[in-house]
């Protein structure tokens, strides 16, 4: 039977982690955890699960992740975040394929969102993922803070169940990631001098908002369909926002 490793970035993860860590048990052989300077007791949570520990300054999210599987003992890695667990179902799923892990180039499966009071059945779901891959084969990229894995073969197979993510737990939650979120976004389009006009920030988000809340049904969710379609379109207008006010500002200098 093949091993797997599972790697996690954690910061301040106190009250989240010890359940993504008890939904890997069952399917991982190792554990490896990269932190970033945690302040609260989630290190102390991880100790009880693992010793294998770094501890490494920010780096962004894609750097973060890179550097975990890195330092994991198995080639094949299973990555969650701290908010994020298996599903019973996706746990059965995963061992009754560990024998044959090298019959597919990497592994993804939907993603159901736990959104403040509600499970959200169509604006963000099915939000496929994959998260089960070949480190010879795969790595973390895509543009920060949206990362996802990239694999160089092209045969990616489905697994049943879900990882279960329980994202914010109050729009408040949500605002200050919005915030820190927009500004590593902006960065980036900044970084890879992408066009921004004046019109870039309500053109973005107006079709954020109708893709979440229309096309995908988001109104079926009812009104926490309503509060993620609206604050994504808010996320997406403030990030092109200010990425245009940082051209801006970069010209008078």
């Amino acid at each position: 039977m093949a091993k797997i490793s599972a790697c996690i970035i954690s910061f301040n993860e106190e009250n989240k982690i010890e359940d993504c860590l008890k939904s890997l048990q069952p399917v991982v052989d190792e554990i490896i955890i990269v932190d970033s300077l945690s302040t609260d007791d989630t290190l102390l949570i991880a100790e009880k699960y693992t010793d294998k520990i770094f501890h490494q300054k920010f780096l962004g999210h894609i750097e973060q992740k890179n550097l975990a599987v890195e330092k994991a003992g198995n080639d094949w890695i299973l990555s969650l975040d701290c908010d994020e667990r298996l599903s019973d179902e996706l746990q059965q799923s995963i061992l009754e394929i560990k024998n044959n892990l090298d019959k597919a180039d990497a592994y993804r499966m939907t993603r159901k969102t736990f959104y403040i009071y509600r499970w959200l059945n169509h604006c963000w779901y099915p939000d496929m993922k994959t998260r089960l891959f070949n480190r010879g084969t795969s790595h973390w990229g895509g543009t920060n803070p949206h990362d996802h894995i990239i694999t160089e073969g092209d045969n990616i197979v489905r697994l049943s169940g879900d990882i279960y993510h329980y994202s914010f737990d109050s729009i408040s939650d949500h605002l200050k990631t919005i915030d820190s979120f927009t500004e590593i976004g902006a960065d980036e389009l900044v970084r890879k001098n992408k066009t921004v006009t004046i019109l870039s920030p309500l053109t973005h988000s107006s079709w954020t908002f109708i893709k979440l809340y229309i096309i995908k049904r988001g109104f079926l969710d009812g009104f926490a369909g309503l509060v993620v379609s609206v604050l994504s379109y808010m996320h997406v207008f403030i990030k092109y926002s200010k990425a245009y006010i940082k051209y801006k500002q970069a010209k008078m200098k």
